[in-house]
């Protein structure tokens, strides 16, 4: 996966705040909110996301979007996340 036609992926679909993140192992978010809607596309490792009472956790090459205002959290898992995220 070429992390730069993932960035031009997400630009191209209107994101303007358009990065690489990559987390830790086991790193957790706690329940939070984004003002805007946000892309996930997971590039290595893994992420669970808990959200609107469904758990799900996504691998490379799977995106999870989540809608302004939705409350979430997440899981990293043992091998770290590093993933492109784009902003609305």
């Amino acid at each position: 996966m070429n992390e730069k036609s993932l960035e031009q992926k997400l630009r191209g679909e209107g994101f303007s705040g358009v990065f690489i993140h990559r987390d830790r192992p086991n790193a957790r978010y706690p329940d939070h909110t984004h003002r805007g809607l946000t892309a996930h596309i997971v590039i290595e490792g893994s992420i669970t996301v808990t959200s609107g009472g469904k758990t799900i956790t996504y691998g490379p090459g799977e995106r999870f979007d989540v809608a302004a205002g939705a409350v979430h959290s997440a899981v990293i898992g043992p091998e770290g996340c590093l993933y492109v995220i784009g902003e609305k």
